[in-house]
């Protein structure tokens, strides 16, 4: 058999691919480490932080603590103003009542004196003089009210002894609020007529009524109704506690004839005008 004759096994090794020589490892490569498999708790945490929130997500968590933050001062103040009251003796809450139903009787008094003035002035003869009385009548209500005439009647005397220096301007405003929404109709602290536009400051160790310096012990007189005056102090958590928490000593006196003799000069408006004129 001759060399150029193709055996069965030189063709199958022509058609073989030729062998390659296997390499070795290098020694100097770092294998691939594989990535530790990670618990059930650490994926959560890695699909909860850092957090992913939109805008709108934010303005709505911006809202809802506004609305709770709003909701909780309501229920504090609340629990706040009501503290007082729940902590009241049954006499307490019994001259609370009563001085809310004299409230409530002065103003439909009012209602029904406005009511006999329009039905007078119908029915009189002489409407013109019937009008001038009540005219009169009507400017000496409002010169007590604005302090330019003097007033007597039956009322209250408080006087407040501060001998620490403790009591300031907003507690004594306090208390001609207080007196002026149980019916107080003229007010005068120490020399100083307290009126409508009537401010208070503090002023050292002394207050200041109007700019005039007055200095303790303060002592009110006050023309009302002393049954509806006299409780509105002495409410719980009201003005005479309140002063008394400041170690100040207030003395509250009835009287049937209460003389408010300190002078307010009339001044006329700078802008207001009658709208009759």
């Amino acid at each position: 058999m001759s060399d150029n004759e193709e055996t069965p096994e030189n063709r199958l090794r022509k058609e073989l691919p030729e062998e390659v020589p296997a390499t070795e490892p290098d020694a100097t490569a770092v294998p691939e480490e594989t990535p530790p498999s990670l618990t059930g708790r650490q994926r959560l945490v890695q699909g909860l932080w850092p957090p992913r929130v939109t805008r709108a997500q934010l303005i709505v968590a911006v809202l809802l603590f506004g609305l709770g933050f709003g909701l909780a001062v309501q229920v504090a103040s609340n629990s706040n103003s009501d503290s007082a009251l729940r902590g009241a003796r049954q006499e307490d809450l019994v001259r609370i009542l009563d001085e809310l139903d004299g409230r409530t009787q002065r103003l439909e008094d009012e209602k029904q004196g406005l009511e006999k003035q329009r039905d007078e002035l119908e029915n009189s003869s002489d409407q013109a003089e019937e009008a001038r009385k009540q005219t009169v009548e009507k400017e000496k209500q409002l010169g007590i009210l604005a302090g330019t005439v003097a007033a007597q009647g039956p009322g209250i005397t408080m006087t407040i002894e501060d001998t620490k220096g403790s009591v300031k301007a907003d507690m004594l405003l306090d208390a001609i609020q207080e007196l002026r929404a149980a019916g107080a109709e003229a007010i005068q602290v120490n020399d100083v007529r307290v009126v409508a536009n009537t401010f208070l400051t503090d002023s050292g160790k002394s207050v200041s009524v109007d700019g005039n310096k007055i200095n303790a012990p303060f002592r009110f007189k006050v023309i009302g109704k002393p049954a509806d005056l006299e409780p509105a102090l002495n409410i719980p958590g009201g003005v005479v506690q309140t002063l008394e928490k400041e170690q100040a000593t207030v003395t509250v006196e009835r009287s049937n004839k209460i003389v408010v003799d300190a002078l307010r000069a009339a001044k006329r408006p700078d802008y207001a005008r009658s709208s009759s004129q």
